[in-house]
């Protein structure tokens, strides 16, 4: 069984007992319990079924099992360097998105 659902902008394919990295959930603590209502799509082991937009009744429990605060989930450096050719202009900063960890516990159909 699994389920592809919406969580904050990005749709993921979930399964139970997955781990699966979600954008930063910073008002969240480790050990918290999250529903996610807005399932877009259902598949059981006889059927499919297909939310207009989402599949009524369906939900999914996850638990985060990371902490926030802690900086080493974060993604791997983005480099982001400008320059103008004539003008001597240059500029190199860096950015490391951070994200959270999500097990999916169960799917409710």
């Amino acid at each position: 069984m699994y389920a592809i659902v919406e969580f904050r902008g990005t749709q993921l394919k979930v399964e139970s007992n997955a781990v699966v990295k979600v954008p930063y959930l910073a008002e969240l603590k480790q050990g918290e319990k999250i529903e996610i209502a807005e399932v877009l799509l259902l598949r059981t082991d006889d059927e499919i079924k297909i939310g207009t937009p989402v599949v009524e009744g369906a939900i999914v429990i996850a638990e985060v099992i990371s902490d926030p605060e802690d900086l080493q989930y974060r993604e791997k450096k983005i480099i982001v360097f400008k320059k103008k050719k004539t003008k001597g202009y240059r500029k190199k900063r860096g950015h490391k998105q951070k994200y959270s960890l999500l097990r999916i516990q169960s799917i409710n159909s």
